[in-house]
Formats: structure tokens, C-alpha cells, sequence
């Protein structure tokens, strides 16, 4: 008796490349910052706080596939350290204040540059990504 199973083909993800072309560098970036799709800036990069929308709603590229992992929590820590740790120590040698004094003010300012930090870090290192290739799939790299 002879097989009359239909072939089953592999089904491929779609490849996180824009139908578009990428813009420059800067643009993607800006974009990135801003929140919207860096390729088209139409459409919201984000889907909630963090999370990256699955597809552009306007163009169609796959953004959900660019993965930022740690990345964008680096660059903020880099920064806000870049940032904080300078005002400590002027503060500090400048009034030698009481602890309570730098906790009061270093540890929300913290806080709050890090939060305020996170989301146009990570979309620019989204259109950072896309713009270098890192999306590619393997075969195209």
C-alpha cells in the first residue's frame, strides 16, 4: 500500500526585517527614543511599559523578534551612575550632610532617573538593533 500522507513542511517565523528599508542610523534612533516604530515612526513601539508590540501596525516589520534582553537595563544603570554618583560625592564634599540627607535625595532621584531612563533606552537600542541587522535570521547574516 503505497503513502498517501501529505508532506508536512517546516513552517518558518517570519524574519524580523522591515518590508522597508531601514532609515540611517540617527533617524532609527531617534525614533527608538520617541516610542514609535523606527522604521516607519508611525505606529507605537510599545505595547505596555516594556514590552515590545509583536508587529508594527503600520509598516508590518516584526519587532516582537528583536530581543534588547540586558542590554537597555546596562546602558541606564551606566548612565544613571554617570549621573548620580557625581552629585553624591560633590554633595558629600562640598556639606559633608548627614546619611539621612543622601538617602532622602539620592535614592528617589535614583529611582526616578532609572524609570524615566529604561523605556527610550530600550527603543533606541531596538532601533539600534534592527538598523546593525541583528534581527536577521541566521541564513541571511
Amino acid at each position: 500500500m503505497p503513502d498517501t500522507a501529505t508532506p508536512v513542511l517546516p513552517i518558518e517565523p517570519p524574519s524580523p526585517m522591515p518590508a522597508s528599508p531601514v532609515p540611517e542610523m540617527k533617524t532609527a534612533l531617534r525614533r527608538g527614543v520617541r516610542g514609535v516604530c523606527p522604521v516607519c515612526g508611525a505606529a507605537p513601539l510599545f505595547a505596555g511599559w516594556l514590552k515590545v508590540v509583536d508587529t508594527c501596525a503600520n509598516c508590518g516589520t516584526h519587532l516582537g523578534e528583536i530581543r534588547a534582553d540586558d542590554a537597555p537595563p546596562y546602558f541606564t544603570i551606566f548612565a544613571v551612575g554617570h549621573i548620580i554618583i557625581p552629585g553624591m560625592l560633590w554633595l558629600e564634599r562640598a556639606h559633608a550632610p548627614e546619611l539621612w540627607v543622601h538617602m532622602i535625595i539620592w535614592v528617589p532621584l535614583t529611582l526616578a532617573l532609572s524609570l524615566a531612563l529604561m523605556r527610550p533606552v530600550k527603543g533606541a537600542t531596538i532601533g539600534l538593533m534592527l538598523k546593525l541587522g541583528f534581527g536577521r535570521p541566521a541564513e541571511e547574516a
